[in-house]
């Protein structure tokens, strides 16, 4: 079994999946915002064996709930009526940003990094959710 972690945009959305053990986080692809998304992502659940799924919420720096805020939700109720699964709101402030700085200091050209980005920002997301997971040992 394995965690998915999400970063819900306006055009893609980035996915990355956990190790078996919960420890890292590894992106996987960004899936094009489209009418067959939630199929794409079933097809990911099952072949990674998803038993959560994390997705980044885009509060405000001062902790309010920002505007996107209210896609992501009706974003998760088409998950959970969709697949069943716990999904979990992580907190995804600087996500985006920590994986811009990172494909920059590998000096990823733009064009790639536009390519990535978003598959970036759901591993920082996922990788988040998995530390604190482990630094509260919270049981597989």
């Amino acid at each position: 079994m394995r965690i998915m972690g999400l970063d819900f945009g306006s055009k893609t959305i980035g996915v990355a999946v956990s190790d078996a053990l919960f420890l890292t986080a590894q992106g996987v692809k960004t899936i094009r915002r489209s009418p067959k998304e939630i199929e794409e992502l079933g097809e990911l659940l099952k072949e990674y064996e998803v038993s959560e799924i994390v997705i980044g919420y885009p509060k405000n720096m001062n902790g309010t709930l920002g505007p996107r805020c209210a896609l992501t939700d009706e974003f998760v109720e088409r998950l959970l009526a969709e697949f069943g699964l716990p999904v979990e709101r992580w907190d995804e402030r600087l996500s985006t940003v920590a994986a811009q700085r990172t494909l920059l200091e590998a000096d990823v050209s733009r064009g790639k990094r536009k390519q990535v980005i978003d598959k970036m920002a759901a591993v920082f997301i996922l990788q988040g959710y998995l530390d604190r997971r482990h630094a509260r040992n919270i049981p597989n």
